[in-house]
């Protein structure tokens, strides 16, 4: 397969159409899967903020206080709110704020960002990515997959790297449990997250910082003869991780 960036795209506005940009930009086939940064459907999607949007109230106080207390460095409990009022869990609320979105996706500060917004103060993630996708695609005008993608950090490892957040048009994961492997053993877990893969390929060649390309396409790739699967965040009772977390606290 190749993965190429998608030249010339413009910054990006509330209401822009971003499937149309990507159109007009390179010439698609049905076999690519177009990888969009979820910067630019978020800023299309209107999902721009600034602090003063968001009165900060106790919990916001006490978190933002808090750290401060522990790491000596000054937080904006306005900012604070905001993650609290765009998520639906609060996973962590020390030493930063790991915290469950609305659509499922587990991250540092609900994936709220205060780089590349456009020029507002925050940039929040798209309210529902997966319909996000979806309009991407049937704007499109081949019959090619969509990934949303965003950065993040992992447990256990250090740096960031692309994720899905939202997907449409094929499979999140494809299922190889019940074949074989090169020693004939059957494979009973394995279970493979492409969109994860794919935005991961995508995030390598369309950068960060200043320099980024907010849209990659993958050429070439094939899902190949196997089950796929819809699912890609773990729910609470399969999150062993997440369990345990709500049990330890936090010493500084």
């Amino acid at each position: 397969m190749e993965a190429f960036a998608v030249p010339g795209l413009p910054e990006f506005e509330a209401g822009d159409d971003v499937a149309a940009a990507i159109e007009s930009a390179c010439d698609l086939r049905d076999d690519d899967v177009v990888c969009v940064a979820s910067t630019i459907v978020s800023k299309a999607e209107g999902r721009t903020a600034d602090l003063a949007d968001y009165p900060a109230g106790p919990r916001a106080r006490e978190i933002a206080s808090r750290f401060e207390e522990q790491t000596g460095e000054e937080r904006d409990p306005r900012f604070a709110q905001a993650v609290l009022e765009e998520s639906t869990d609060l996973v962590m609320d020390e030493p930063f704020l790991l915290t469950e979105t609305r659509f499922g996706h587990v991250g540092v500060n609900a994936g709220i960002d205060r780089s590349n917004t456009g020029g507002a103060e925050l940039l929040l993630l798209p309210e529902r990515p997966s319909e996000s996708a979806e309009r991407i695609r049937d704007g499109l005008p081949v019959d090619a997959p969509v990934i949303v993608t965003d950065t993040s950090g992992r447990s256990f490892r250090h740096g960031q790297t692309g994720v899905a957040i939202g997907w449409a048009g094929m499979p999140a994961s494809r299922d190889w449990r019940g074949e074989t492997d090169r020693d004939g053993h059957e494979l009973e877990v394995t279970v493979e997250s492409v969109v994860d893969e794919l935005a991961a390929t995508a995030n390598l060649v369309s950068g960060e910082g200043d320099d980024g390309t907010p849209a990659v396409i993958v050429r070439d790739w094939a899902f190949g003869e196997h089950e796929g699967s819809a699912n890609l965040y773990r729910d609470l009772e399969s999150d062993f991780v997440r369990q345990a977390l709500r049990e330890w606290s936090y010493e500084g």
